[in-house]
This record gives structure tokens, C-alpha cells and sequence, in this order.
């Protein structure tokens, strides 16, 4: 494993912005883009796949405007644009047929990401965006948890290399639990967590995402990094700016 993940005190997980406020913009406004019909019976915001950088894309693949986020599911930040900005992204935005929006786990603070991130994949493209919304809507209390473990279980836990303390994270904010209240079964959570091909997808991400991000959340519009913009407001005009 190449990129080498953050042993980052819990006190320090607010400190994961992408970047200074800012317009959002990059160069001159594109011409407006027409809508697109979705397939007959079928609606754009019902289309989740996989991408083959690994991440998890809903809306028309073949959009004109293309949203990419690198998040990080424990970032205060990324929690802020998500509570803010998902609901009318997906509702104006990604149903009209003219931006996919795709979201790339960046495990930014080490194994705690992983194991949220991992447990977020466990039943694949039929949840993976339900819960990634659950979890930033619980983010707050996630984090109280993190923050209440005794200091020597944190220490313990980021003594361990993280591909190996994944489950403990896991078990310790209470990611296990929150997503068997969502219909991810005991058994299968653990099954996930133990999984080395779906940590590694993660790791991919991060690793493959390390020249671009600079801190989360990273987006991109059409494969160019949207400078200073972590708000929706900013991402907003940015898209508008590329069409949409």
C-alpha cells in the first residue's frame, strides 16, 4: 500500500475542508445543456453503478455535465455539503438527465473512513447513496462517539496498521450498528469489513485520488478540479457554469 494513511487525533477531524471559500468557477460559462429523457419506465435518480475508478455513480452515464466528489465519510465538511446540497443536487440536477453525480471514498483519517466507507458498499448499488446520506445525517453523533473513546482504546486502535483496525473503528463509533438499523445484517457487516477486495477499492481511491485531493471534499466537473469550492452554493455555480 503505497499512500500512507494518517494516524490524525480525533480532535482533528474538522480539519478535512478542501480549500478556502470561493466562486467555484473555472474559465467562462458553457452553453446551456437541454435535458435528457431517462429510458422508458425509468427514472435517472434510480440508476446507480459502479465506475471503473471505483466509485459510485447515479444519474445518466452518459450526462454532459459530470460531478465527481472525493469525500470523506467522518469530515465535518463533506458532512456540511452533503446535509445542504444532495436533496436539490439529485432532485434539480441529476433527475434532469444532464449531471451524474459520482462519489469516491477518500479515507482522508485513515480507518475510520475505511470502515465507513467499506460498510457503505456492503449491499452495493441498491443502498450505496441511501446510506452514505443516513451516515452524514448521523454525522454529528458519529463523531460524538469517536470522541468518547477512552484515549487509551484510541491510542490502541491507532497503534494497529489500519487495514487491520478497521473492525475495531467500526465497532468503536458504531458503524456496525448503524447500518444493521438499515438493512445490513450483523453477519454480512463483518463479512464486509473482513473483506480485502472491498478495503483495497477504498485504497485504490485514496491512493489514485492523492495527486488531485488536497483535502476533502475534492470535486471535479467534467475531469477538472472545481478550485476552492467545498459548499453547495459554490459547487451550484459551478455547474450552472459548465451548463447545467
Amino acid at each position: 500500500m503505497r499512500f500512507a494513511f494518517p494516524l490524525i487525533a480525533l480532535g482533528l477531524l474538522s480539519a478535512c475542508g478542501g480549500g478556502d471559500s470561493g466562486t467555484g468557477t473555472n474559465g467562462s460559462a458553457a452553453a446551456p445543456v437541454a435535458n435528457v429523457a431517462a429510458p422508458a419506465g425509468k427514472k435517472w435518480t434510480d440508476m446507480v453503478a459502479v465506475t471503473p475508478e471505483g466509485g459510485y455513480r447515479i444519474g445518466n452515464p452518459d450526462a454532459a455535465v459530470k460531478l465527481v466528489e472525493y469525500g470523506s465519510r467522518t469530515c465535518p465538511t463533506c458532512g456540511a455539503f452533503a446535509r445542504e446540497g444532495n436533496e436539490p443536487l439529485i432532485n434539480n440536477y441529476v433527475s434532469t438527465g444532464k449531471v451524474s453525480f459520482e462519489f469516491r471514498d477518500f479515507a482522508v483519517h485513515g480507518a475510520p473512513d475505511l470502515a465507513a466507507a467499506v460498510l457503505g458498499r456492503c449491499n452495493g448499488t441498491a443502498t450505496f447513496f441511501p446510506l452514505l446520506e443516513a451516515m452524514y445525517q448521523d454525522q454529528a453523533a458519529t463523531l460524538e462517539r469517536m470522541q468518547a473513546i477512552p484515549q487509551a482504546e484510541q491510542a490502541r486502535l491507532q497503534s494497529i496498521p489500519p487495514l487491520q483496525a478497521v473492525t475495531g473503528w467500526a465497532d468503536a463509533a458504531g458503524f456496525v450498528d448503524f447500518v444493521k438499523q438499515r438493512g445490513v445484517p450483523e453477519a454480512k457487516a463483518r463479512q464486509c469489513l473482513a473483506d480485502q477486495n472491498l478495503l483495497q477499492q477504498v485504497v485504490k481511491i485514496t491512493e489514485e485520488g492523492g495527486a488531485t485531493v488536497t483535502g476533502t471534499p475534492t470535486f471535479l466537473i467534467n475531469g477538472e478540479k472545481v478550485e476552492n469550492a467545498v459548499t453547495w452554493p459554490q459547487i451550484e455555480a459551478a455547474l450552472k457554469g459548465a451548463g447545467a
